[in-house]
């Protein structure tokens, strides 16, 4: 079996925990709280990147890191939105200037 990266683990268990009981998953718990919590989630986790970032402290950006890609995640996955979805737009991006990719977007 191929390595697969921690991130498509997390995927993974993010799924298989979609229709876990809430009193014993957070994930689930998230899930059922629904896409605007699970994005003011997001949101708040990557406020605290920003703080560690602006701080200059490398281990807590790190763990908050790892704390807005799961939120992130989290936050897809209740929008109906897939890993997946978001590596094709990754590749159809690619090879494509961002003020370029920016402009076209009319932003």
């Amino acid at each position: 079996m191929a390595d697969r990266h921690s991130i498509d683990r997390l995927w993974e268990t993010i799924e298989a925990r979609r229709d876990a009981d809430p009193e014993t998953s957070w994930t689930a718990r998230l899930l059922s709280l629904g896409p605007e919590k699970c994005a003011t989630k997001f949101g708040e986790e990557a406020i605290e990147a920003v703080i560690e970032a602006v701080k200059g402290d490398s281990e807590a950006l790190a763990r908050e890191g790892a704390d807005v890609l799961y939120h992130f995640c989290i936050m897809l996955a209740a929008g109906g939105v897939t890993l997946d979805d978001v590596m094709r737009e990754l590749d159809r991006r690619e090879g494509t200037s961002g003020l370029v990719e920016k402009a076209s977007r009319g932003g």
